[in-house]
């Protein structure tokens, strides 16, 4: 089979850079070959070809099954985290009616309920920092994502069994903080349980023990028939499909442990580069407490969702370091032509989201943090596309973009940050994603002038 512009590189050395160094590699193969190229890495398959031009992408993503089709059986390298019946591991009919059953819990009244429990997170893990000490933005933005999740997605507050869900969940994410342990979904052979002390061993414990954990909360929930909450977890349960079929316990374990990992590890990594470039380039701080100060001292969140220049900081995060890489797979069905090379069936093709927003076509001077893009340009879905596209476009989008404006805002408007290392971060993999490599390193010097005015204000009253 005839593939396009195959690189000329030992497969092995191609498979092992992909896992150590992801960002050098597509980097590398775009200056090549910058619209679409073929590697020999492991993940959905071992032979994928990457697709960066937006019309392309858009021709994959929004074909019709005849011709490209979206095989939940390609990513089986997720399956270890999130189990077979994962919304991820499905395909055609059962993945289109199960999204239909998931999709309601990420959108209307819901959002604005999470609203306050999100601000409500952020004030309390941030007022825990130290002050004028250095702490690991990252370390924090995931306390927040983590906590935002267990309310949002289980309902589950305060007290024993927060805390085990939280410290599990978190155990089993750090095993693959780094390229190393990251090696671990990448390559099966290196997936032996060796006892409790091996890496792979202590994954598979730390899953069973979080597993007990979730399947013993679901028996609760049945048992205890509450149509008064509005957690996730509880409107999964009352769901039905169209033969008015619940979902399995097992279903629903594997559908928690997807909005889990999808929703916890890639907002954190989200908000902590979003706090590194605020703060290393002070005139989009300024611009930011100039916006939200326009709001007053108790903005109601839907506002502040709304705030263009706050829309357009979130959206050249999200551009300059997408959390995850690549699209789902699609597959060829049936021959056809794409980008002027003819792809035969079998062919695995994946949209390849970070080389996408680093086309100097789209984005002038892409290596450098410009908000203004997003204020100067309307991109279509397919040259901004941090989310995927199509119908595995991710679920949670909705829920992560509020989450993520909802805690700038609050941290902005409370406290004075600075870097507290002048190296500059850049992206490493954690997993199937790319995070900063030191967690951006900050201090808190302060109170925000939006803060100080507010504090001044309650003591001029006060008098």
């Amino acid at each position: 089979m005839q593939l396009p512009n195959l690189l000329n590189k030992p497969a092995f050395l191609q498979r092992l850079q992909w896992v150590i160094d992801p960002v050098g590699y597509m980097e590398s193969a775009a200056q090549k070959y910058p619209d679409i190229f073929t590697a020999e890495v492991i993940g959905f398959g071992n032979t994928i070809t990457f697709v960066t031009h937006p019309q392309a992408l858009q021709e994959i993503l929004t074909n019709d099954r005849k011709k490209f089709a979206a095989l939940g059986e390609e990513n089986k390298l997720l399956e270890p985290l999130l189990g077979n019946y994962s919304i991820i591991m499905l395909e055609g009919d059962r993945h289109r009616k199960r999204r239909q059953l998931v999709m309601p819990s990420f959108h209307g009244d819901r959002m604005r309920t999470y609203g306050e429990l999100i601000q409500n997170i952020t004030e309390k893990v941030w007022s825990q920092l130290p002050k004028n000490q250095t702490f690991i933005t990252r370390n924090a933005t995931q306390d927040i994502s983590l906590q935002v999740i267990l309310k949002t997605v289980f309902g589950v507050h305060e007290g024993a069994k927060g805390e085990a869900l939280k410290q599990k969940l978190a155990a089993m994410a750090d095993l693959f903080r780094s390229p190393l342990t990251s090696s671990f979904l990448f390559f099966p052979n290196l997936q032996k349980d060796l006892g409790y002390l091996s890496p792979w061993g202590k994954f598979l414990r730390d899953r069973q023990q979080l597993d007990e954990l979730i399947y013993t909360e679901i028996a609760e929930r049945r048992a205890e028939n509450n149509t008064d909450r509005i957690d996730i977890l509880s409107l999964l349960m009352s769901s039905q499909d169209e033969a008015g079929n619940p979902l399995t316990d097992q279903e629903l374990r594997d559908e928690l442990m997807t909005l889990l990992f999808a929703g916890y590890e890639t907002t954190a990594t989200a908000m902590s580069w979003a706090l590194y470039w605020i703060h290393k380039q002070p005139e989009v701080r300024e611009k930011l407490l100039q916006e939200l100060a326009t709001l007053g001292d108790s903005p109601d969140p839907m506002n502040i969702f709304r705030l263009p220049y706050l829309t357009a900081v979130c959206n050249e995060t999200l551009r300059i370091h997408p959390v995850a890489m690549l699209t789902f797979p699609r597959v060829v069905q049936e021959p056809v032509e794409l980008l002027g090379h003819k792809l035969e069936p079998d062919t695995i093709l994946v949209g390849c989201m970070y080389l996408t927003h680093q086309r100097e076509d789209l984005y002038p001077q892409p290596k450098q943090f410009k908000p203004e893009r997003f204020l100067e340009r309307q991109y279509s879905p397919y040259e901004f596309i941090p989310f995927g596209g199509g119908v595995r476009r991710c679920l949670g989008e909705a829920l992560a973009l509020f989450e993520m404006k909802l805690v700038l805002a609050t941290v902005l408007s409370r406290y004075q940050l600075t870097l507290a290392d002048s190296k500059p971060e850049v992206p490493r993999r954690r997993g199937v994603t790319l995070a900063p490599v030191r967690g951006v390193q900050m201090k808190i010097t302060g109170e925000s002038t939006c803060q100080q005015s507010i504090s001044s204000l309650a003591a001029m009253t006060t008098i």
